[in-house]
């Protein structure tokens, strides 16, 4: 495999549920790319997920991927969660529906594609490259 692609990702909400927005910046082999979009009606968790899942699914071909979050909901759901919601079912431990099971189901695909693995990374704390995701994310609001 090549080298390793560093993705940062952020969702943003106006009101949630509300407008929102996701936002990526990737890098790799010398190379950057910013993509972002939006929702007229979603939540903040949705497009964290969704930054997550945009990102993975810009990547051509299988590849090594390491996913700079600020979101914990992300970082669990991925790391801690998704193994037991998939033995259940797509059911919580209360065995209740897991919510955003739709965005779950894809990104559990895309990180079968890909060698991913999560950090997290605190928001809003002048790391540059979580800023610009930010930025990005709110950016991508008014555009749902």
């Amino acid at each position: 495999m090549s080298s390793v692609i560093e993705v940062y990702t952020d969702g943003a909400c106006s009101g949630n549920p509300g407008p929102g927005g996701w936002g990526a910046l990737m890098r790799w082999n010398g190379h950057e790319k910013e993509i972002s979009g939006g929702e007229p009606d979603t939540t903040n968790n949705r497009m964290e997920m969704m930054a997550v899942i945009k990102a993975l699914e810009s990547i051509k071909k299988p590849s090594a991927v390491h996913i700079h979050t600020d979101s914990k909901y992300v970082m669990q759901g991925v790391n801690d969660w998704m193994p037991g919601w998939k033995a259940r079912g797509w059911k919580t431990a209360a065995k209740k529906p897991v919510k955003n099971q739709d965005l779950w189901e894809r990104i559990d695909s895309l990180i079968n594609v890909h060698d991913v693995t999560f950090s997290w990374v605190k928001g809003h704390a002048g790391h540059p490259d979580n800023e610009r995701a930010d930025e990005l994310a709110t950016g991508a609001i008014s555009r749902g």
